[in-house]
């Protein structure tokens, strides 16, 4: 395992990861980076996959959690606040109040905290959105008033948890006699965000800091997933910038080498060419001159019933959700199937001892947990827990490992060791 490699760097006190799901940033910054950090988290098989992944966890509500104690002992700050209100796959609620939480952000970091203000204003259009949907339910389908009104309580307070980087950040900042310098802080989100993080830019900077954010994408980092998110990189000690790429779309040659390497497929994550990948199942049986298999990803449906399809061994995999683990299904066309059961490479035909051929129903396979796991680039053992719902949606919702990594060296300073992962 990577936390029994001997190499690692100094590391000046604790990095502090609020929001700290399944560990993307943990693992990362431990694999990659050499680092360690105490997670903070509040949901119940998000915090048991972390400790089964010994990473140091404390379960809390990260809007209650007092920082004091703290202060002057953090080095390093992560953050991904939960996404579902800003992600173009939920309702939306928390892009309706871009210009709103801007204004929160920038009263936080003067040391204001105008938190329920923000949620007081966001509740009531939560609940009209919750009402409205509820009314649209079928009769005998709709949901009791105080149900909807928890739902739409519960919409509130994820919406305005974006302003907690904001909290955090205050609190480290104005900590009386630090015995560990704060230095740097890495943030991360759904694209829609970028304009918040622009604003917690500017309000860094007005302090001195330099800070980047902006648009990344996994794949650009050798993640086999096509998932742009909005990263936000500061560092009080040192100019920053976005992570140099390490791989690309098109691997161009140029005067001073062979160029990057292209992104890495689904089917080579996975060893859909045949290579032996260690899940729950067999490996793939599929050779080069066989490339049959298609990702049927269930979204995006068309005028003619057709939804998303994508070609697993010419790129990366579209972006992982927390949805994913029940609709992703691997297909190939139909084999032929002898007498005897054995299935045939696609495109042969087997003759039972009769002279007739036996047609098999097209090859489907569901995406496994551990497959998903690859392709956010954590370990296909990494032990996630609870109900197979729950491991799916901690995929999902986590952020890739590689890229956390890459991220969090832009901010730390600290570089990335690509051979750590080779030894874990």
């Amino acid at each position: 395992m990577a936390s029994s490699i001997a190499w690692a760097p100094q590391q000046k006190g604790i990095v502090l990861d609020g929001f700290a799901g399944p560990g993307g940033w943990s693992e990362g910054i431990r694999r990659h980076l050499g680092l360690h950090d105490v997670g903070l988290e509040w949901d119940e098989a998000a915090v048991a996959t972390r400790k089964a992944a010994g990473h140091l966890s404390i379960r809390v509500d990260v809007s209650s959690f007092v920082l004091a104690p703290l202060v002057g002992k953090v080095w390093g700050l992560l953050m991904s606040p939960p996404c579902t209100k800003f992600s173009t796959a939920g309702n939306g609620l928390g892009r309706k109040f871009i210009s709103v939480l801007a204004g929160g952000i920038r009263r936080m970091l003067r040391g204001e905290d105008c938190r329920q203000e923000m949620r007081d204003l966001v509740y009531p259009v939560a609940l009209a959105a919750r009402e409205e949907s509820n009314a649209e339910r079928a009769e005998g389908k709709r949901w009791s008033q105080v149900r909807v009104e928890e739902a739409a309580l519960e919409d509130t307070i994820a919406t305005v948890l974006v302003l907690e980087p904001a909290r955090f950040l205050w609190a480290l900042l104005n900590g009386a006699d630090p015995e560990v310098p704060f230095e740097w802080a890495a943030f991360e989100q759904v694209p829609s965000v970028l304009p918040l993080w622009q604003v917690y830019a500017e309000e860094l900077r007005r302090l001195g800091w330099s800070v980047w954010a902006g648009i990344l994408n996994a794949a650009n980092y050798g993640v086999p997933q096509t998932r742009e998110r909005a990263a936000l990189i500061a560092s009080c000690v040192r100019k920053v910038a976005p992570p140099e790429p390490t791989h690309a779309k098109v691997s161009t040659p140029d005067l001073f080498g062979p160029g990057l390497p292209q992104w890495v497929s689904m089917a080579e994550a996975l060893g859909l060419d045949g290579s032996e990948f260690s899940t729950d199942r067999p490996s793939w049986a599929l050779t080069e001159k066989t490339r049959s298999w298609t990702l049927h990803t269930n979204r995006d449906q068309r005028k003619d019933g057709s939804r998303q399809t994508a070609d697993p061994h010419s790129a990366p995999a579209p972006a992982l959700t927390s949805k994913s683990g029940g609709q992703w299904i691997l297909k190939r066309p139909a084999t032929t199937v002898c007498a005897t059961g054995r299935i045939s490479p696609p495109g042969h035909r087997d003759r039972s001892p009769k002279g007739e051929s036996q047609f098999a129903s097209p090859e489907t396979v569901r995406i496994t947990v551990p497959e998903a796991s690859v392709l956010q680039s954590f370990p296909a053992d990494y032990a996630f827990q609870g109900t197979r719902t729950k491991q799916f949606e901690q995929v999902g919702n986590a952020v890739p490992c590689l890229l956390a990594a890459h991220v969090a060296s832009a901010a730390s300073g600290v570089p990335v060791r690509q051979e750590l992962a080779a030894a874990a």
